[in-house]
């Protein structure tokens, strides 16, 4: 029974892990960018900047509905920006999309 409940919590933090390198991945893009938190939250119109650091910091993800003007606003292609996207909270679709056939 131990052991089941271990491979249950293991995936969650797995998922976490994976939601914070995002994170960290999207604030590397921001400061490329020479955006603070804050400016990156006005061009995405969003009301409060913490958002912005929820996403950076792994607790929250991004509304697919903003993955287009997030990338804009990051001066990353879009589609780019997709596909890390789905690597990270998505790795098994990720992989089954973009895999290699070499």
């Amino acid at each position: 029974m131990a052991a089941r409940i271990q491979r249950d919590i293991r995936p969650g933090e797995i998922a976490k892990e994976m939601r914070r390198d995002l994170g960290y991945w999207l604030k590397v893009q921001r400061e490329k960018k020479g955006l603070t938190q804050s400016q990156l939250a006005e061009l995405l119109d969003l009301k409060y900047y913490s958002f912005v650091s929820q996403v950076e910091n792994g607790s929250c993800r991004i509304p697919q509905e903003l993955y287009a003007l997030w990338a804009d606003s990051l001066g990353v292609e879009q589609d780019e920006f997709a596909k890390t996207v789905l690597e990270h909270l998505e790795p098994g679709l990720h992989e089954i999309l973009f895999r290699s056939d070499g």
